[in-house]
């Protein structure tokens, strides 16, 4: 039996006559206005570019699955947690950060490694990037930082000067720009990359007992970076690399996979560590909390509409199931708030309804109305009540903590400064050739700056380790007593001499 052809309908399901002639009065017209299918296209046609997302504008994604190999119920009530060989569909998207939409996929940026774990208790969104560490660790000086990473708002350009002004001015920033200007900074594609949630989390059991974890996701595929001329070369020839090295893997049947582990700390440890397990700017090392094996995440199914799967994706780190919570890390705290509220902005108040955004369990809440909502129930709309309508469960909440503190704005106090982890990384992690290509990006993009932000950025580099300074200070031309002189001072100080 031969196949039916499908019919051209509009919106509404009514058939379609003709989609090559406008509607006229007379040949060649004009055009009538009662030509209802014309309106309806280019009504829609107008209105078909939703606002890109401030940040992480670029983006591809795939469907999956995560396999818990591992019963983590010890640590954690997540049902999804709670006995090895349970699987848990996923949606997966990878991200550049800075750039536009149409930026190239090997832009010099972290990448955004998003993960939707769709449980029977509801979604959880692990909202992490490619580094495990972050620029800043208040929330309320992500608004300016995103301002220097972006266009100068009078000349429209990519401006050094902004960059490096900040980030020169937020010592804090110093081990996730070592990490950026490395070849890390452009990874090959979106399967040869590590995820890490950088954040801290909260795990509690059933019993009560909590525990604070970071997730780890390291690649199977194993870790590939391009050379900052690799990454050059790429931006001319193919803009879009990943996106269509994550798409093609997948068609071809090669499913990336990535092994997911935990770094697990008590309440105890936490209070007297002599880091502050809360700063995102700061590593666990790993030879104090050994990371655990949870489970495996692998990536089989392709989106079939990119703009339904991907661009109307929504992840939030406050979407959390019983058994998880947030840290009182300051950056995650802000973008708590954050992450729902842009995507109201973006997708609209009821996005949450959208197929990729919806959980696979179901959904009892009292919101109701709202543009594009076609999926609330109707009565009742209030709690409590005596019409049946849902209730909480005091059971799922989160374990009872003790806070306390003065009330203000206070900065970071913790005894260990902004520069251990950092210059351990550079004499300890990192090859001879890895220290050279940093040295080499850093010089690259530090020297279009004005002359006082490149000694105020290399003194930070020499406080890190005195050789990173130096030898980004002889790139640069500069004289090396100067920074050392620069380096000598406070952070106050520093600034005023380069004011």
């Amino acid at each position: 039996m031969a196949k039916k052809d499908k019919t051209l309908t509009t919106s509404f399901g009514q058939p379609v006559s003709d989609d090559q002639n406008s509607l006229t009065a007379g040949n060649p017209g004009p055009v009538l206005m009662q030509d209802v299918h014309l309106l309806e296209k280019l009504a829609h046609f107008d209105r078909e570019r939703i606002p890109e997302r401030v940040v992480h504008a670029k983006g591809a994604g795939a469907h999956g699955y995560f396999e818990a190999s591992a019963d983590m119920s010890q640590y954690t009530r997540a049902a999804f947690l709670s006995e090895a060989g349970k699987k848990t569909e996923v949606f997966v998207r990878f991200s550049t950060v800075g750039g536009e939409k149409g930026s190239a996929d090997s832009e010099r940026d972290p990448r955004g490694f998003a993960v939707k774990f769709y449980t029977e208790e509801g979604n959880y969104d692990m909202v992490g990037n490619n580094t495990p560490v972050f620029f800043i660790r208040d929330a309320i000086k992500f608004p300016d930082f995103i301002h220097t990473q972006k266009r100068n708002p009078v000349t429209n350009l990519k401006d050094p000067d902004m960059f490096w002004d900040f980030l020169s001015l937020t010592p804090e920033s110093i081990h996730q720009v070592t990490i950026l200007f490395s070849d890390r900074g452009t990874p090959r594609t979106y399967r040869h990359m590590n995820g890490y949630s950088s954040h801290t989390f909260l795990w509690y059991n059933a019993n009560g007992d909590y525990y604070w974890v970071k997730y780890h996701f390291k690649t199977e595929q194993g870790i590939q970076n391009l050379t900052a001329a690799e990454a050059d070369a790429l931006k001319s020839s193919d803009p879009d690399h990943a996106t269509r090295d994550l798409f093609d893997a997948i068609a071809r049947g090669e499913y990336p996979s990535w092994r997911v582990e935990v770094q697990i700390m008590t309440p105890e440890q936490a209070l007297d560590y002599r880091f502050d397990p809360f700063d995102i700017t700061r590593v666990w090392p790993h030879a104090d909390f050994p990371p655990i094996t949870i489970g495996r995440m692998v990536l089989d199914r392709n989106p079939e509409n990119y703009f339904n799967e991907v661009e109307q994706s929504a992840f939030s780190p406050a979407n959390f199931v019983p058994g998880i919570g947030p840290s009182p890390d300051k950056l995650l705290q802000g973008r708590l708030f954050s992450y729902h509220d842009t995507h109201r902005h973006r997708l609209g108040t009821n996005y949450a309804q959208l197929p990729v955004n919806a959980p696979k369990s179901a959904a009892h809440t009292y919101q109701r109305d709202g543009f594009m909502n076609f999926g609330g129930p109707g009565a009742p709309n209030y709690y409590p009540n005596t019409f049946n309508g849902p209730a909480p469960d005091p059971t799922s909440g989160e374990p009872v903590r003790p806070v306390s503190g003065v009330m203000g704005r206070q900065p970071h106090n913790h005894p260990n400064d902004n520069f251990v982890q950092t210059g351990a990384l550079y004499r300890d992690v990192m090859t001879a050739a890895d220290r050279d290509h940093l040295v080499g990006n850093i010089v690259g993009h530090l020297r279009n700056a004005q002359k006082r932000l490149q000694l105020r950025q290399t003194a930070l580099f020499y406080l890190a380790d005195a050789e990173y300074g130096r030898r980004v200070a002889e790139g640069l031309g500069l004289d090396v007593k100067e920074v050392q002189k620069l380096a000598a001072m406070s952070q106050e100080e520093r600034v005023r001499a380069t004011s």
